[in-house]
């Protein structure tokens, strides 16, 4: 399937989706930092520089690219708990540019990525509402990375779209192939960091900032803050502050979103590890895109599809990580 990646940051969607078999032939961004990141790394397609926030109902620039999918993770701050959680300031207004986007295109399939807070604002049901009208199957499910393939416990919203179709007709390959068990940092990354403990800047003194590589790492998010001086132990803490504990460097971040060991990443600090913490795991894509193909290759074959999920298997059958 031919598919458009809106609002593509670096490209952790694209990338997934590319791994598993889709053809990218166009992305969207208007963030200039993360197109020349995307652009150093996806060579055999473009990524179109435009202001889906302007967008005004002329479809031409898409159509263009003949797209059977539009996939896109519009910008989730005014959701996110890292965030203000105020869906009027703005980029909420972006889900339902990517449901007005859709809607006018009627491809024969959408994916779409948020934040699990979405699922509680009035924008998200808006979109909803607006998929559904317009003769979308809807699958909604909220996704664990770490159960996914990616090392990291990163939960994120997808709503998929297949035109014409039942509801939920997704779910038992969305749930049948997770994992059993949560990936670790060390089972995606052995012993190559070289340390057992890492710090990681929580957002409230109330939450630990101390973690083992012997559980998945927590939400890689756009800031990547040093141990404070001032730092207070923590009972969940893995262990106890030590001069070898350190944070994750930016490169170690974007193993833990499952990005290649030869992703380029361009630009200043700060501007990578916002694009890295923005972007979404590429198993965690690559598991969605998978997921999809197996229920399209059934539905082309007439396959009754069960309703309850299938038996569970090692999301590591799935994925190469």
């Amino acid at each position: 399937m031919r598919v458009i990646d809106l609002f593509a940051g670096c490209g952790g969607l694209s990338l997934g989706f590319a791994n598993a078999g889709f053809e990218i032939v166009a992305a969207v961004d208007n963030w200039e930092p993360a197109i020349k990141v995307y652009r150093a790394n996806f060579l055999d397609h473009p990524i179109v520089q435009y202001d889906l926030g302007a967008f005004q109902g002329d479809t031409t620039a898409f159509e263009k690219f003949q797209p059977d999918m539009i996939i896109g993770g519009p910008p989730c701050q005014d959701f996110s708990s890292a965030g203000k959680r105020d869906e009027t300031l703005g980029r909420a207004d972006l889900t339902n540019t990517f449901a007005s986007i859709v809607t006018a295109m009627r491809t024969e399939w959408f994916v779409m990525e948020n934040v699990e807070r979405a699922l509680k604002s009035d924008t998200y049901r808006v979109a909803y509402r607006r998929f559904q009208e317009a003769g979308y199957g809807l699958t909604q499910i909220v996704l664990d990375a770490s159960l996914c393939g990616a090392p990291q416990s990163r939960k994120r919203l997808f709503l998929i779209g297949h035109l014409n179709d039942d509801n939920d007709a997704l779910s038992a390959y969305l749930v049948g192939n997770l994992s059993r068990k949560p990936l670790t940092v060390r089972d995606c990354l052995g012993d190559s960091l070289g340390i057992e403990h890492y710090y990681r800047h929580p957002r409230s003194y109330q939450r630990r900032g101390i973690f083992s590589i012997d559980e998945p790492s927590p939400t890689i998010r756009g800031v990547n803050r040093p141990i404070p001086p001032n730092y207070a132990p923590h009972s969940g803490d893995t262990s106890s502050v030590t001069p070898e504990l350190r944070p994750l460097t930016t490169k170690e971040r974007s193993l833990i979103q499952t990005f290649p060991p030869d992703f380029c990443f361009l630009g200043t600090k700060a501007d990578k590890e916002q694009m890295i913490g923005n972007a979404v795991p590429v198993n965690l894509a690559k598991y969605v895109a998978t997921s999809i193909l197996q229920y399209q290759k059934h539905f082309s074959e007439g396959v009754i599809v069960r309703k309850q999920p299938l038996q569970p298997q090692l999301a590591l059958d799935l994925i190469d990580v």
